[in-house]
């Protein structure tokens, strides 16, 4: 098959790239570089079925220029990380929002399969869990631009539902903690990458809040296999998936782990939200997704447990990480 990636040199792109070219496939990642790094997929460079555009998703001609020939689309690309979405929310909903519309709007042109990378912030502050893949949202108040975010992929998901009701095969996957080798060491959006940096270089492991609140951590080689099955299945197609692990951790559990598998003598520190994020920043407490639908109709099951995905991650963030 001839894929599209966008946003294939991201932390979660550049790995499906990876099981892509790994299964055969030619691959073509479109990406700015905003927060993908080029280092995800420079082993790639020169490979005969690899091929790279330093562009944004924003550029209409040339993403029409390629969407006609391929197969396959998986759209990954956006603005990612709580602390780059309130640092420029403007910037962060146009490339989201208006990115995401042109992307669609050309795959639906040319009718090509689409997979849309959404996140588990589509249910902001609900506070029942499982999350399951029909629940309501629960969301602060638009003067918050935390929440910016999650209304942008909400967007996202109601377009591709649109075209998905004019018959355009297109399937949503909302992803939950994804975390593995090549966490960029600027945590701009992973806990994971802040605790392990920290842990490393002897720094405080800062928990923010009291640290009881809770999410579920997905290892990477997970978060790809429920992706791949989305593009594949014919059950995925109009559908939305919850692809992540449903053990739940107490964010003060996992820098106490990390500190224990790093044998790090960082001290942890609890810090108030507002020392990282600013004034008037909300959380979640609580963020536990259901399974259920991604199991029956994709045959989709976690299979990397925390504290074996944790381990692997810190042995290559001690490769790549500064000290």
């Amino acid at each position: 098959m001839r894929v599209l990636v966008t946003g294939g040199a991201g932390y979660i792109g550049s790995h499906l790239v990876d099981a892509l070219i790994k299964r055969g496939d030619e691959v073509l990642v479109i990406d700015n570089l905003s927060t993908g790094r080029i280092e995800n997929v420079r082993h790639l460079l020169g490979h005969p079925a690899f091929h790279f555009i330093n562009d944004s998703i924003l550029n209409e001609p040339l993403l029409e220029r390629f969407i006609p020939s391929m197969d396959l689309v998986f759209h990954l690309a956006a603005a990612v990380g709580v602390r780059n979405i309130l640092h420029d929310p403007l910037a962060a909903i146009n490339t989201n929002v208006r990115g995401t519309e042109v992307v669609l709007g050309l795959a639906f042109k040319y009718w090509k399969r689409l997979v849309l990378a959404s996140s588990s912030e589509i249910y902001g502050k609900a506070s029942h869990v499982p999350f399951r893949e029909d629940d309501d949202r629960v969301l602060g108040s638009t003067g918050v631009a935390r929440w910016s975010y999650s209304m942008s992929k909400a967007i996202d998901e109601h377009f591709a539902f649109a075209y998905a009701a004019k018959g355009l095969p297109i399937s949503i996957v909302r992803y939950f903690n994804s975390y593995g080798p090549r966490l960029d060491e600027r945590g701009y959006g992973s806990v994971v990458a802040n605790f392990i940096r920290q842990a490393l270089r002897g720094d405080p492991i800062t928990v923010h809040g009291d640290g009881k609140q809770t999410r579920c951590f997905t290892y990477i080689e997970d978060t790809v296999a429920g992706t791949l099955l989305a593009g594949e299945a014919k059950e995925a197609v109009g559908e939305v998936f919850n692809i992540g692990s449903t053990s739940e951790t107490s964010i003060l559990g996992l820098a106490e782990t990390i500190k224990r598998l790093a044998r790090s003598k960082s001290p942890v520190r609890f810090d108030p939200y507002e020392a990282y994020y600013g004034e008037g920043f909300e959380d979640t407490r609580r963020r536990v997704p259901s399974a259920d639908k991604a199991k029956r109709r994709l045959g989709f099951t976690p299979r990397v447990d925390l504290e074996a995905g944790l381990k692997k991650t810190i042995v290559w963030c001690r490769e790549h990480f500064a000290r």
